[in-house]
């Protein structure tokens, strides 16, 4: 029976035990009747529940039981004894009726209990509550009855209820306990049998433990009511009612099977652990060898533009995206396995390897198959964007050698031609970048492989590697399109730049003709002051000429040249047409005046001749008698002097009619003066020799015989030598004779 069944019957405090002992240490069962009619059914019960919990050891000492019936009739009295006679019979020793004060007298002769000891099997003894200490210690009574005994009837209520909770859940845990870990130890011997992981005990071991030490704390301080006032100690369940061996057996049991509770619990939990981390990589693998690598299968283009690698790449990121969830789920269990690896058994350190190596084998593979479809997929957007920009550049050429030239000069064309150079030579950098980048491309993708079956498969990319092989070939032959077109119009630009520079040099050997021919005018005026300056002007003139021929000539070609070119380019000209008469009239202009300064010196260097002839032949300086002149020569002197002076003042009349003189007219008067002053010396020299011819004639006779003398007087010197010479000879052969 439990206190919880009866508790309302318990609070009614319709019999106790107090803890007393009587002198032959036999416990005291306290019956404290009242005024009103008590219950022999509750009290029965609460009698059967008080004498289960002393052990058969206080059982057998006896129990003296105090009916206290000073509050209570003499019927309800002797009812409750003879009930003790039917409800322990055996374990009561003595009875003790507590009577009022001189009430029960006359009723006592009526039934004597002390005549009914055989029949009752106990004793019963009518006593007032000052002299019970006759039989029982004032110590082991109440302070009802006179006693110092201290006895707390709801707390003896309570703390019973707490020891019979923690002895129920104590006791039902411990089976759970037992249960659970012999259940645990079959489970480990079968491996193949499936454990229960759902047997939980229904208790919380660690809460029992707590309310049994506090239970047992109580007991061993033996202060159940928690009094700290003095008297006797007082302690209801002491080691007699056996309820602090009990608690300390039932917490040594539960202790033992709470600890090899906590060893299954730990071997579970990581047994769950285990099976839980090995659910999870699992469904990473799973995951990466099923879904994931079909996604990367079916993903393998590289797209046909910038557009298409870019919607491709942005795929490839939510893949990716994807795949980081199951990443940081592979993070996760490695971390848990390498927990797991540095506190876990031996037996388990095999599986965990295993799975960790499967794990990271499988992620490590499908990490760098992302990792290279990532840079085929960006390869492929930089070759298409540089296709793209090398495909722009080559419209632009496109559009430049399409477009009709329109000359303006040569540094324009020039300008133009350096401009189209530097746009075929990007062209053929970016057509190399395309190669490399192509190139690069193909070798990613041929190096490229999915895992298939538990193997690596290549994946088919021979569509992409066409692809790409044909957009490079494109972009060749539109480049070689370009270059062919390129020299065409190089080609054309050159001769367009030769066509300029003709009419350019055309034009500057015009300037250069006119030059000359102002040179010839303005400078070349000179006549010279003898034959030989003016013979050596006259030399000096015909290279002039030489020179202007040349230039004439050179302008000429050119203008040819200029007609050749505007032929080729099918274009008119813009400046020979005017440049090629201009030519002609100042070379025809040069003409009339070169043959003007010729015929000028041609007559000067006449005149010079005769009149220098004159001069010199009539010289007095001259050893041998002067030579008579000849009348035509000082005639000639004088015409061709006269013709000089009037070609001086004649200006050179050009074909279209216009005129040009030689010099300043302060030049040709200076000439003028010159030609005047050397025919008045001719003139004079004239006069000079008629006087003078006589005087010259007796001058020459005399001094011919004044040296045929001399020369007869030498005769007879020489003689005279010759004559003393021979004679000495004759001397000197006689004397070697002799």
């Amino acid at each position: 029976m439990e206190a919880t069944n009866i508790l309302p019957i318990l609070k009614k405090r319709l019999a106790f035990l107090s803890g007393g002992k009587d002198r032959r240490s036999g416990l005291i069962l306290t019956i404290p009747l009242c005024t009103e009619q008590t219950s022999m059914e509750e009290l029965s019960s609460t009698l059967d529940y008080l004498l289960g919990i002393p052990s058969d050891k206080c059982k057998a000492r006896g129990f003296t039981v105090i009916v206290d019936g000073r509050r209570s009739q003499w019927n309800t009295v002797k009812t409750v004894v003879l009930m003790l006679q039917n409800v322990i019979p055996a374990e009561v020793s003595l009875v003790c009726v507590v009577k009022p004060d001189e009430f029960w007298d006359k009723k006592v002769t009526h039934f004597c209990f002390w005549k009914e000891k055989d029949r009752l099997g106990f004793e019963v003894i009518l006593v007032s509550a000052n002299k019970l200490t006759r039989y029982i210690e004032p110590c082991q009574l109440t302070d009802e009855f006179g006693g110092s005994l201290v006895y707390d009837h709801m707390d003896w209520v309570n703390k019973r209820l707490v020891f019979e909770k923690f002895t129920k859940e104590s006791t039902s845990l411990l089976d759970e306990l037992v249960v659970i870990n012999e259940s645990e130890k079959s489970n480990q011997l079968d491996k193949e049998r499936p454990p229960d992981c759902n047997f939980l005990p229904s208790l919380d071991p660690e809460t029992v433990l707590q309310t049994g030490h506090e239970l047992l704390s109580e007991l061993q301080q033996r202060r159940f009511n928690g009094s700290e006032g003095g008297g006797v100690a007082w302690s209801p369940m002491d080691d007699e009612l056996l309820a602090q061996p009990q608690v300390m057996k039932l917490l040594d049991s539960l202790r033992e099977q709470y600890t090899k509770y906590q060893e299954v619990c730990r071997q579970r939990s990581k047994r769950s652990q285990l099976e839980e981390i090995q659910t999870k990589v699992m469904q990473v693998v799973n995951w990466l060898e099923g879904p994931g690598t079909e996604q990367l299968r079916t993903q393998w283009g590289i797209g046909d533009s910038i557009r298409a690698s870019q919607a491709l790449q942005q795929k490839h990121e939510e893949m990716e995206s994807q795949h980081s969830e199951w990443f940081a789920v592979y993070v996760e269990l490695n971390q848990q396995i390498a927990a797991l690896l540095s506190a876990g058994d031996e037996e388990d350190l095999v599986e965990l390897k295993g799975l960790q190596q499967q794990l990271s084998d499988v992620c490590y593979r499908q990490a760098s198959q992302l990792e290279s479809r990532q840079n085929v997929l960006q390869s492929a957007h930089e070759f298409h964007g540089t296709a793209q920009d090398l495909s722009q550049q080559l419209d632009g050429l496109l559009g430049m050698l399409c477009a009709d030239v329109v000359p303006t000069d040569g540094a324009a064309i020039q300008q133009t031609l350096k401009h189209l150079e530097e746009k075929l030579k990007s062209v053929e950098g970016s057509l190399a970048g395309l190669r490399e980048k192509g190139q690069v491309v193909m070798d990613q993708m041929s190096n490229q492989t999915t895992w298939s079956y538990g193997k690596d498969v290549p994946i088919e990319n021979k569509e992409n590697i066409d692809h790409i092989q044909g957009v490079m070939e494109d972009m060749q032959l539109r480049k070689q399109r370009c270059e062919d077109m390129v020299d065409v119009r190089r080609l054309k630009m050159l001769q367009m730049v030769q066509l300029f520079k003709c009419e350019e040099d055309a034009s500057q050997a015009v300037e250069w003709l006119g030059e000359l021919l102002d040179a010839l005018l303005k400078t070349h005026i000179r006549l010279g002051d003898d034959a030989q300056e003016t013979k050596a002007l006259l030399e000096k003139h015909k290279k002039f000429v030489d020179v202007a021929q040349s230039t004439y000539d050179y302008g000429r070609q050119l203008l040819q040249a200029t007609v050749v070119l505007c032929q080729s380019l099918r274009c008119t000209t813009r400046s020979s047409g005017d440049t090629l008469p201009h030519l002609n009239r100042v070379w025809k202009q040069f003409t009339v005046t070169s043959e003007e300064r010729v015929h000028r010196l041609e007559m000067a260097c006449s005149f010079h001749t005769a009149a220098e002839k004159v001069l010199v032949q009539a010289s007095p300086e001259q050893g041998d008698l002067p030579v008579e002149v000849e009348q035509e020569t000082y005639e000639e002197v004088e015409t061709v002097g006269k013709a000089l002076l009037d070609r001086l003042t004649v200006p050179v009349i050009f074909p279209d009619g216009s005129e040009q003189y030689f010099g300043s007219p302060g030049d040709m008067a200076s000439s003028a003066v010159h030609i005047r002053d050397k025919m008045k010396l001719v003139e004079g020299r004239k006069l000079t020799l008629h006087e003078e011819d006589e005087e010259d004639v007796e001058q020459l006779q005399y001094d011919q015989i004044h040296d045929q003398d001399k020369e007869l007087q030498d005769d007879q010197e020489l003689q005279e030598v010759d004559k003393e010479l021979l004679d000495g000879e004759e001397l000197e052969l006689d004397t070697q004779k002799s």
